[in-house]
């Protein structure tokens, strides 16, 4: 595998002072500089590099036997959204908006899994700045329409389905009107009931089986759960509120402004579908859990992690609020090292101590890693590392920074 540390002089831009190099944002094509221009130990960066390189995630690259070895053996863990191969070992770094080193192909389009929440907790937060949302301690129900399930061929008329509802309510339980777009955000909600087909009792399932479907709820905001059945709850909520696809947000009011790829693309499940204002529209997954969730490629993932590096501004404009930004960056109380979905914290030190306190990732299974540190002007981008690994690589990737050349 060839590393491409790559070099385009930048010109009047190296002349610059360093705090207004601080505040460069990439263009259509992003500016290129050596380890050694960037005042980065080249051999301590390649080291980093090589590291990564050898610790590829030992789980097969056909991600569709991989999902069977995993996930698919939960209840209901059928994949019910699109799956695709994944290519090897990938990274992009970006030290003061400079791409400084790249590896694996940065341009292949592969599944980000749950980095897929951050994108859609964007989302949620570009209603938030705009006042659709007027509080995240808003009841999320107060609110929600009535939402229409397409189905283009019924099997049978209305009447020999006199028992089920026509209409989904996401939160018509006593518990579930209770849940505001915070507990959502922070996976602290504990919805209860079946979405597209996945109860929540059923993603990541205690191995009590008695108490899937007796035990109590716990108060919205009480106990932390990761749970892909409630994010999807969010990502319903959230295309309710906007009236339209998400992709559709994404693209218009992030991804174009940051200059991201028109290969990305972000997928639901095959039953998720919706009737919204007469039209059939598709409610896209938080993840990759049971397939679906989005696709993109290495160089589209830094741009979204230096949108949050520079918290939500790119060029002269303020893409997501900085009160936003901060706010998904609060950590959870029940869960410390998490914020809103899908920020990582370091804060405690414990699961990455050679990286700041302030630093934080975007992170999905595979290992798909987002990794943004304000104190190093660092995003690193890292595909298909192993999750043990990571602390490793940073400590090199770091110490290259400190160094210098």
């Amino acid at each position: 595998m060839q590393i491409r540390l790559r070099t385009i002089l930048i010109g009047a831009l190296v002349a610059l002072p360093l705090t207004a190099q601080a505040q460069i944002f990439p263009g259509a094509d992003w500016q290129r500089k050596t380890p050694g221009e960037a005042g980065i130990n080249a051999q301590s960066l390649k080291d980093a590099i090589d590291f990564a390189i050898a610790s590829e995630v030992k789980n097969p690259r056909d991600l569709k036997l991989n999902h069977y070895r995993t996930f698919g053996r939960e209840p209901f863990g059928d994949a019910v959204g699109p799956i695709k191969a994944r290519g090897e070992v990938t990274g992009v770094i970006v030290h003061k908006g400079f791409l400084v080193a790249e590896w694996g192909d940065p341009q292949r389009v592969d599944m980000t899994h749950s980095v897929t929440k951050s994108f859609l907790s964007s989302v949620v937060g570009l209603a938030y700045d705009g006042g659709t949302i007027h509080s995240v301690d808003d009841i999320a129900r107060d609110y929600m329409a009535p939402i229409q399930l397409y189905n283009p061929l019924p099997i049978s008329n209305r009447a020999d389905r006199l028992v089920t509802p026509d209409l989904i309510d996401l939160f018509d339980t006593p518990h579930n009107r209770t849940i505001t777009w915070n507990h959502l955000l922070r996976q602290t909600s504990d919805w209860e009931g079946i979405l597209w087909g996945k109860p929540d009792w059923a993603d990541r399932p205690t191995e009590t089986p008695d108490e899937w479907l007796t035990r109590p709820r716990n108060k919205a905001g009480t106990v932390y759960k990761y749970n892909d059945t409630r994010v999807n709850v969010l990502a319903l909520a959230a295309l309710n509120l906007w009236r339209r696809p998400l992709p559709q947000v994404l693209k218009e009011r992030i991804m174009d402004p940051i200059g991201a790829s028109n290969t990305w693309r972000w997928f639901g499940y095959d039953n998720a579908w919706v009737v919204i204002d007469g039209q059939p529209v598709q409610s896209v997954t938080g993840g990759g859990h049971w397939g679906g969730g989005m696709f993109t490629n290495a160089y589209d993932m830094a741009r979204f992690g230096y949108l949050t590096l520079r918290r939500g501004k790119w060029g002269d404009r303020q893409l997501l609020s900085e009160k936003w930004v901060n706010m998904a960056l609060t950590p959870t109380g029940l869960q410390s090292p998490y914020g809103f979905i899908n920020y990582f914290l370091n804060t405690d030190r414990k699961q990455w101590p050679n990286a700041p306190s302030t630093a934080f990732m975007h992170n999905g299974n595979g290992l798909n890693m987002v990794y943004v540190d304000s104190e190093n002007d660092l995003v690193a981008v890292v595909r298909w590392i192993d999750n043990n690994a990571v602390d490793g690589f940073l400590k090199r990737l770091i110490a290259a920074v400190a160094e210098k050349s």
